[in-house]
């Protein structure tokens, strides 16, 4: 559908553009930068991209990966697709209380397909796509560019023309080589950004080319208004700040389309004047489609409100601290250090963290932390900027000013806590989008300085050497963010008072098995945060494996008084009162976490042991199968019951179990073993041998395995082959208890067997 511009009081679209290019000085003129055609400006641009993160492709899963994929069910194709729709990012229901409301179902499915095609958790094929997107965007980002310093033009055939070529592929480099990226592209969970940037632009560019001249005249398309909404839907859909680009489009449109002059919009609306019916506000189709994207934005948030539910996502104090400060002037004060601190990794993008939180940026409470500096030099600058933005003579520095601030501002606009709390500090993958802004100011302020410059030249090189130096520090970021274990160090010299870098450090460290080392961080991890819980739970955990029971059982406790619903805290806390044989302790923390996470199978499992120890059979099987119904693949608590079946004579119903176990998990090998120990003994010696031997064939290294196979041939009177697996057993494992006698017992057997048959 096409709207025709037809008012004689207004300047017609087409003579705004056709003056365009003859009345406002253009960027490239004082720029001393390369000039290429388009295809190879493009061309340029993500080969440069690809090679500051090409060296990610082969990274782990790290950080926030592993909830968000590994462990997120909506990857997998038993989870229902409609599921997505319903479920936030990672994985849990939009209307749980624990849920972090963050709505970005397209992004799980391009991980749900990711996992699909590689046919499991391989993050090749993850990195890879994040790259791709990277490098798709740069190249979006001439196009963008060129309209926002070049402003917008057709050819008389319908041509988009590049008014400023060399401005916008400084600009695209820029943010090609950004090293405050690295997160969203190293990082998978990165892809939300990287997809919503995506459709973002794309709604952008839709805009724009409603305004394609055609035959008739210049017209704009309302079908293609309407394309920039949906547009700007699916990049919501991707992640939040999707949505800000309908504010944009509307600031765009007023701009450059009909070149409002802001400052005398303003003195008209003070002052009431009368002559604001001729404002370019009111002109013929501007209202029209500012209505069309308020009422697109509107329906968006309305319908993204009624699947979220109305409740506040739930963080924590370590997550945002400022915003939970009790006085307004300390909330205030910082956030905006935290603003400063996002203006400063833009423009010096050096130290960067995975995580900000937890200390690493202590609160300021008073006007004479010297922290307040920064405030001012923000708020200095953007004044200035803001100022010459609204009240300078020259049109065309009013444009560009005006859009790097809204392509700086508003994106940034639902991380700033002032709608609503947020949970973090200071998150690096939150100013993919703003960093257009930035582009734009820095290349404006090099044209600048182009122009004042007498050795045009030097400048010129000054800017490679910053691109040059980006690249590099992209390079080695990427590599930073290739494992867990250099992550995590990296962040140590950035925030070495961040309890949660010292957590995550020793968490990776004990997952390698150096619990010494580990042990260390998770203590500088709890002396700086002494509420810690998770870092108090680790530590008892591994206090707890190296017998240190005491110590291990203070620690737990104080994490299940200063979080009394942690589940995991109160689970392991039983298993050290069970280690003191304080039983009843033990048994009511077990149930306390049970309480406190109802589905919870390991805890069924710890309990059960619990009770077999105290000879309670009966409650022992029944808190084993209630952990095998929440979890049918627990393996351990299986055969915990097969083997206490077993072990007092109740055969027929231990083999029923071991049936049922392998029917859910047939490829486990300890199961197999204990189902052969029980036909063994039933006598079925034929279908004994095959599991013991379908065992032995999964891990032949298991000295037990070989030992009760040899047994059961014993029995059966095949006394070479249990002589054959009695040596295995005992090669594998000489101090294998019981193997030794029944092995010296074969012998005297055959030696005996022998002389009578001499």
């Amino acid at each position: 559908q096409i709207f025709n511009q037809h008012n004689a009081e207004a300047p017609n679209l087409e003579q705004v553009f056709h003056r365009m290019a003859q009345m406002e000085p253009n960027l490239d003129h004082d720029v001393s930068w390369f000039l290429l055609p388009s295809y190879w400006a493009k061309t340029v641009v993500a080969l440069i991209s690809f090679l500051c993160f090409a060296n990610s492709y082969d990274g782990d899963f790290v950080f926030d990966d592993s909830e968000a994929i590994i462990n997120n069910k909506d990857l997998r194709a038993e989870t229902p697709l409609g599921d997505l729709w319903y479920h936030d990012f990672w994985g849990s229901k939009l209307s749980s209380n624990t849920s972090h409301k963050s709505y970005r179902p397209l992004t799980v499915l391009t991980f749900r397909i990711n996992y699909l095609f590689a046919g499991g958790f391989y993050p090749v094929g993850f990195h890879v796509i994040n790259i791709i997107l990277h490098c798709t965007i740069s190249v979006l980002m001439v196009d963008v560019f060129s309209i926002l310093l070049g402003g917008l033009q057709f050819s008389n055939k319908g041509r988009r023309l590049n008014l400023a070529p060399k401005s916008s592929l400084l600009a695209a480099l820029l943010f090609a080589v950004h090293p405050v990226h690295t997160e969203c592209v190293a990082g998978i969970v990165g892809r939300a950004d990287l997809l919503c940037a995506l459709f973002f632009l794309l709604s952008f560019l839709g805009y724009c080319k409603a305004f394609r001249e055609n035959k008739e005249g210049h017209t704009f398309s309302v079908f293609w208004v309407l394309v920039s909404v949906i547009l700007g839907a699916i990049a919501m859909l991707c992640k939040e700040q999707g949505i800000t680009i309908l504010g944009l489009n509307a600031v765009f449109d007023a701009l450059v389309i009909n070149k409002i002059n802001l400052l005398d919009l303003i003195r008209k609306l003070l002052y009431k004047d009368k002559s604001l019916e001729n404002a370019g506000l009111l002109r013929k189709g501007l209202l029209f489609r500012i209505t069309l994207l308020m009422c697109g934005g509107a329906s968006i948030l309305y319908i993204r409100w009624r699947i979220m539910g109305t409740g506040p996502p739930a963080f924590t104090e370590v997550d945002n601290p400022a915003s939970f400060a009790d006085s307004l002037f300390v909330r205030a004060i910082n956030y905006n250090y935290y603003y400063s601190l996002n203006a400063w990794l833009l423009f010096c993008p050096w130290w960067l963290c995975f995580d900000w939180s937890m200390g690493c940026i202590p609160l300021i409470k008073s006007v004479s932390d010297w922290r307040i500096i920064a405030l001012a030099a923000l708020w200095f600058c953007l004044i200035g900027l803001i100022c010459q933005a609204l009240c300078s003579e020259d049109s065309h520095k009013r444009r560009i000013l005006t859009l790097g601030l809204g392509f700086l501002i508003i994106p940034f606009l639902p991380a700033s806590n002032l709608f609503f709390r947020v949970g973090f500090v200071i998150a690096e993958r939150v100013i993919y989008l703003p960093s257009i802004g930035y582009c734009i100011l820095f290349t404006y302020g090099f044209s600048l300085l182009s122009k004042q410059a007498k050795k045009k030249k030097i400048l010129a090189v000054a800017v490679l050497g910053i691109l040059l130096i980006n690249v590099m520090r992209c390079v080695l970021r990427s590599s930073q963010w290739r494992s867990e274990e250099q992550l995590f160090r990296s962040a140590l010299s950035v925030c070495p008072l961040n309890a949660k870098v010292h957590y995550n450090v020793g968490k990776n460290l004990a997952d390698k098995g150096n619990q010494s080392a580990a042990i260390k961080y998770y203590r500088e991890a709890v002396r700086l945060n002494p509420k810690y819980v998770h870092a108090m739970n680790n530590l008892g955990n591994i206090l707890k494996e190296r017998n240190e029971l005491h110590e291990a059982e203070e620690l737990l406790s104080l994490a299940v008084q200063i979080q009394p619903d942690f589940a995991a805290a109160w689970m392991n806390l039983g298993i050290v009162q069970n280690s003191l044989r304080r039983f009843e302790e033990a048994e009511q923390s077990y149930w306390t976490a049970i309480k406190h996470r109802k589905k919870y199978p390991d805890c069924y499992y710890n309990l059960g042991r619990l009770y077999a120890d105290l000879n309670r059979h009966i409650d022992a099987l029944n808190a084993w199968r209630n952990a095998t119904v929440l979890k049918p693949e627990h393996s351990l608590a299986w055969n915990n019951m097969i083997i206490l079946l077993d072990n007092t004579g109740n055969l027929a119903q231990a083999e029923a179990v071991g049936r049922e176990a392998l029917e859910l998990i047939p490829n486990d090998h300890s199961l197999m073993f204990s189902l052969a120990n029980v036909l063994g003994k039933s006598q079925k010696y034929k279908e004994s041998e095959a599991l013991f031997l379908k065992a032995i064939k999964a891990n032949p290294n298991a000295a037990s395995y070989h030992g009760n196979l040899a047994v059961l041939y014993h029995r059966w009177g095949n006394l070479d082959l249990a002589k054959k697996h009695y040596e295995v057993s005992l090669k594998l494992d000489p101090m294998a208890p019981g193997t030794k006698e029944n092995y010296n017992l074969l012998r005297r057997k055959l030696e005996q067997l022998q002389k009578k048959g001499g």
